[in-house]
């Protein structure tokens, strides 16, 4: 039972698209991050839900790990071959299933990536809203339970996956959910998928909820004198009720970055950017709400982004913000993390990041998701100065427990994989026991993504 008998095997099964060594598993081993380039043993390229089942069957024999691959987006090294094996790539199944426009919910394929979802279903006037920043496919925002920039109004894909096809590890093919809005049937095997990272099932279908477009759409930044200020006016229009669509934190490092990488000439303050949806009436009570509110804690320099070329030159400067955080620093590497917490706590989070930055000597930028409690912290790191990446395991430590101290969780958004572990039995106590007998139970030879989201242990 090996992983070249494997591969003998899968060669008869799947021909030329079986790849071995070279250019294709090199580039299966790179990640966004600073984790060292961890090539597979060969790459997959399966067409069907029957060919990965028939792919998962054979691995399975042979005891041969399997790792889903996406768009490789992914900030903690979910999608590493860590232990060798096959990196199965989802790239070819990435079709549109079914439309089902009067019910506001469309069936795809995981490959497809969320902007070509949304081009697609541009003449329905409906979307998907879950927007992590990356083009990221959807299987894998499925598998690592993204979210991102309009999750404080949409949800998170916890919330818009109704319904899922996947392959388990022994190839068996499994259907949880249906395309109702509700069941109370059986046990919740949709949600325990998502997020899992690919170490119960390989999602091969999804069925998700859809939105209407916006009669209007606004977009508007604003800055603050300090981040404590921003933070306690993203606080106060949260518990207000204001229904925001997007409400994102930038602190004065992330602007300076933004002004490196993409020649925003901003001022170099904490800024706070937003985006309404609704009405034209409700929009504009909307924005000069929240305008309100802000003046109160010393907004200034209001400025809109009404046209859809403005709104989308906004976002994607925000976007971008991992390959701007990279500018400040001279490694060229960044080490991304984030934490949730309650809303209520948020300042003492973000304060006590930058303070613990400060002390540790690192270059960080903060962006947050701050409507749901969420931020991310971005530090500059160079992986062949073992100094400073030894100060940056401190902070990220550091961070975790503040997170927990405060009621929160050590990642709102980037999930587990190979960074995160080591915060699992803090945050989940005796739950993760019952985990890993999950993980026994759906994967007995262990051989889905091995070696990530669950810490070694018994």
């Amino acid at each position: 039972m090996t992983i070249s008998t494997a591969i003998a095997h899968l060669t008869v099964l799947l021909g030329d698209r079986l790849v071995t060594g070279g250019a294709v598993c090199t580039q299966h081993g790179e990640n966004e991050t600073y984790y060292p380039n961890t090539p597979p043993d060969a790459v997959a390229f399966p067409a069907s839900t029957e060919e990965v089942a028939a792919i998962l069957k054979v691995c399975n024999a042979q005891h041969c790990p399997v790792v889903p691959y996406g768009a490789a987006s992914s900030l903690e090294g979910q999608h590493l071959c860590t232990s060798g094996g096959i990196s199965l790539d989802m790239a070819r199944m990435n079709k549109i299933v079914e439309v089902n426009a009067e019910d506001l919910n469309i069936v795809v394929q995981p490959g497809i990536t969320r902007i070509r979802l949304n081009e697609e279903l541009r003449a329905t006037g409906l979307f998907f809203p879950i927007d992590p920043g990356a083009d990221a496919s959807l299987g894998g925002m499925a598998a690592t339970r993204a979210s991102g920039t309009t999750a404080v109004r949409y949800g998170t894909m916890r919330e818009n996956v109704l319904a899922l096809e996947a392959v388990m590890a022994d190839g068996t093919i499994i259907r949880t959910g249906s395309r109702a809005r509700k069941s109370s049937t059986g046990y919740d095997l949709t949600h325990l998928l998502i997020g899992s990272e690919g170490t119960l099932g390989v999602i091969t279908e999804l069925t998700l909820r859809l939105q209407g477009v916006p009669e209007a759409t606004k977009a508007a930044t604003c800055r603050f004198p300090s981040v404590e200020n921003a933070v306690n006016c993203v606080i106060m229009t949260i518990q207000s009720g204001l229904p925001m669509a997007r409400i994102e934190l930038v602190d004065e490092m992330m602007v300076r970055g933004f002004n490196l990488y993409s020649g925003a000439g901003l001022p170099e303050e904490p800024h706070l950017f937003l985006e309404f949806h609704g009405t034209d009436a409700g929009v504009q009570e909307q924005s000069a709400t929240f305008e309100e509110i802000a003046a109160d804690f010393g907004a200034k320099g209001w400025a809109t982004a009404d046209t859809v070329e403005a709104r989308n030159v906004l976002w994607a400067m925000r976007h971008k913000s991992h390959y701007a955080s990279a500018a400040l620093g001279e490694g060229g590497h960044i080490w991304p993390t984030d934490v949730c917490v309650p809303i209520s706590r948020l300042a003492e989070a973000v304060l006590q990041s930058k303070r613990d930055a400060a002390r540790l000597g690192l270059t960080g930028t903060i962006v947050g998701h701050v409507g749901d409690g969420n931020f991310h912290v971005g530090l500059s790191v160079d992986p062949a100065n073992p100094d400073e990446m030894a100060r940056a395991e401190e902070f990220t430590t550091a961070l975790a427990e503040t997170a927990l101290r405060l009621g929160g969780t050590v990642s709102g958004e980037h999930g587990v994989g190979l960074g995160k572990q080591k915060f699992m039995a803090a945050e989940h106590g005796p739950a993760l026991a019952y985990m890993r007998t999950i993980k026994a139970g759906f994967d007995p030879n262990n051989i889905l993504n091995p070696g990530k989201t669950l810490p070694a242990g018994t």
